[in-house]
């Protein structure tokens, strides 16, 4: 499977994805190596997608790749694809894609995930599973990627989400201090995460599974449209 390009976009996503491959110009060459000292419940993530055989997985936000080919290696009978709007992070992601055999079982393509046509970049209309790790809190307009996740969604597919929680249960500077440092890459945990997805998932009347992790510092979320 290839990396396809970008389709148009508008002014305002053209800018985030010139600010998106500012910041990991360079960054995406350490990002997996300081990344998984904070990015937490990430595999927890992906051993609950219990992808089908013969099961389509897309993720929002692949990044470096990290997560799509941890997922194509646990789920060998799956096929994946891989959405971001860095040019930047796909170009490290398909290199580690190819290095690991997988470009067989594993598509990806820059787009925005805020607004995606599916079909016109991978061929395939909907998904079994659809995961966003992470990405949230880094997508202006991150509630249009619930509503377009859920709306890519194959009949009896799930959507699964991992991202900072609010860190209720944890020390105030030690709040003030993450947040300090999540700022330079212009990453905000999203307060209203909880509500918008509870929102949707009554919306869709679709069943919604949500954790807390970590004392909150990370949330975790399943929805599952009901038949």
């Amino acid at each position: 499977m290839s990396t396809t390009e970008l389709p148009a976009s508008p002014e305002f996503q053209a800018n985030h994805a010139e600010l998106m491959d500012g910041v990991y110009r360079w960054q995406r060459h350490i990002y997996d190596l300081t990344r998984k000292y904070y990015l937490l419940g990430r595999d927890r993530l992906i051993e609950g997608l219990d992808v089908p055989p013969g099961g389509t997985v897309l993720e929002l936000g692949c990044g470096t790749g990290r997560n799509i080919i941890l997922a194509a290696r646990a789920y060998p009978e799956g096929r994946f694809f891989g959405l971001d709007i860095s040019a930047e992070m796909l170009e490290t992601a398909g290199a580690a894609v190819a290095r690991d055999g997988l470009s067989d079982r594993v598509a990806l393509a820059r787009g925005d995930a805020t607004d995606f046509n599916a079909k016109a970049l991978f061929g395939q209309g909907s998904f079994d599973r659809i995961f966003v790790s992470y990405s949230l809190s880094m997508i202006p307009g991150w509630e249009k990627t619930v509503s377009a996740a859920l709306a890519a969604l194959a009949p009896m597919g799930s959507l699964h989400l991992v991202d900072f929680g609010q860190q209720e249960g944890l020390p105030g500077w030690f709040r003030t201090l993450l947040r300090g440092w999540l700022k330079k890459f212009h990453v905000a945990p999203r307060s209203t995460l909880r509500e918008v997805l509870e929102s949707e998932s009554r919306r869709t009347g679709a069943t919604f599974r949500f954790r807390t992790l970590y004392r909150g510092y990370a949330w975790l979320a399943v929805i599952k449209p009901r038949l």
